[in-house]
């Protein structure tokens, strides 16, 4: 059973990472999720949920606006082969989230380490990363290098590197 918002939140609390969240209507593009800017600051992302021809998966979590050329990236990010997008079945198989709402966040849902996760480094310019709380009708703000701690409390060692054009 996926974990919920709260969970998400009750981690971050047992972790004593500081985190904040601001509801909104459900947003599905970044095109509809700019309107909320100007209320939360700090750096917003996109995620890609890929996988290759092997079936490995992989999440890749970029600033919003940054363009990544698909046709390339496997050779950034070790993958065999070029990659596609994943189905939403294995999406919420393996990081507990629909379409709409993936978020780096869905590593608390990951426990067995079979999403390999990504980040662009320009996003980590930003002091403070937002990313959905697990469904698309929140943002969560938290610290990057907090972002680090949550993600290595989760088993999850990210490959940071520059993969946006």
């Amino acid at each position: 059973m996926p974990k919920t918002r709260q969970d998400l939140f009750d981690c971050l609390d047992a972790l004593s990472i500081a985190h904040s969240t601001v509801d909104h209507a459900p947003v599905f593009t970044v095109a509809e999720s700019q309107s909320l800017r100007d209320q939360i600051p700090g750096g917003h992302t996109k995620n890609l949920f890929l996988k290759d021809k092997k079936g490995a998966c992989f999440l890749v979590t970029l600033e919003e606006n940054a363009e990544v050329d698909l046709k390339r990236i496997h050779t950034l990010i070790g993958a065999s082969g070029r990659v596609s997008f994943g189905k939403p079945e294995a999406l919420m198989e393996m990081l507990g989230v629909v379409p709409g709402s993936v978020t780096i966040l869905a590593a608390i849902n990951d426990p067995e380490n079979r999403v390999k996760i990504v980040i662009d480094a320009p996003l980590l310019d930003h002091d403070i990363i937002n990313a959905h709380p697990l469904s698309n009708d929140a943002t969560t703000s938290i610290g990057r290098e907090d972002l680090m701690r949550f993600l290595a409390h989760t088993g999850h060692d990210p490959l940071i590197l520059k993969v946006s054009a």
